[in-house]
């Protein structure tokens, strides 16, 4: 949306949620109220967000939804999520921490069952929720340069879409290519680049969504380990489905990477020529 049309959809959804307070529809002002933050997330109006955030769980826990319901944890992950944007480091741990031990100890629950009264669908949404409270656990980590924790709960999250969703799925190959850029970052050249390249491969295959995204991160990992010609190719390949994706964001990184190459070859002609004199 374009931000006029952002502002519009605030507008409606403060008129939807007077209304559902008018006619004392408690579900209404619970999704009206979540629509209302996911909207102020999207702005980047985060203080609004938190506070909408919280409103809508309220509304919830009085109406004797349990804590360890799944959209209480979805609202409570989005809330750590704030909160590791804000800087806010101990509130981010604690909301992370809530929702990953609620998850687990929930999943073990569910095992207990006599099996009349087991779930399977929702054993495997309450296992892909923990999966993605990993995951944006794990990008928190990273960005705070806690990589150890971050590989972790990257391997975890991996491992449950691996099992619940497929090899081949989308996220699947996202979270192979993130955790091999997070082992790169850490110098294990050998781990990252076989995963990497298994989910570039399963990519082009499936022509993955984000391809442009794969790529690029298999040609940074290239660079790293010297591979500048392969990684060239990889770059430009990755440009190209960037430019064709309309995502700048991703262009704006491939020609990062690129500028490191050039720059890379320029400091081996150099050792070169020294060498030889």
């Amino acid at each position: 949306m374009y931000r006029g049309q952002l502002h519009a959809a605030s507008g409606l959804l403060h008129q939807a949620v007077v209304l559902a307070h008018q006619t004392h529809n408690t579900t209404a002002i619970i999704y009206t109220y979540s629509l209302m933050a996911n909207l102020a997330y999207v702005m980047g109006q985060l203080d609004n967000a938190e506070k909408l955030f919280k409103a809508a769980m309220s509304f919830m826990l009085s109406e004797g939804t349990p804590q360890d319901d799944n959209g209480v944890i979805e609202i409570s992950l989005k809330l750590a999520t704030i909160y590791a944007g804000q800087n806010k480091v101990e509130l981010a741990e604690h909301g992370y921490r809530f929702c990953t031990e609620s998850l687990e100890a929930k999943l073990e629950k569910q095992k207990e069952l006599p099996a009349e009264e087991q779930s399977e669908e929702l054993r495997k949404e309450t296992r892909l929720l923990l999966g993605l409270c990993l995951d944006s656990r794990a990008r928190y980590r990273a960005s705070s340069s806690h990589l150890t924790q971050a590989t972790q709960d990257y391997q975890r999250a991996l491992l449950i879409c691996r099992e619940e969703q497929g090899e081949s799925h989308p996220q699947t190959l996202v979270l192979m290519s993130d955790l091999a850029t997070i082992l790169d970052l850490q110098g294990h050249h050998a781990e990252a680049l076989p995963l990497v390249q298994r989910a570039v491969e399963l990519g082009r295959a499936s022509d993955h969504p984000d391809q442009h995204v794969l790529l690029g991160n298999m040609a940074g990992i290239l660079l790293h380990q010297g591979e500048l010609e392969q990684s060239v190719g990889l770059y430009r390949e990755a440009l190209s489905l960037a430019q064709a994706a309309g995502d700048g964001e991703a262009v704006e990184q491939i020609q990062e990477g690129l500028r490191q190459v050039v720059k890379k070859k320029k400091e081996q002609r150099n050792e070169t020529e020294a060498a030889q004199q």
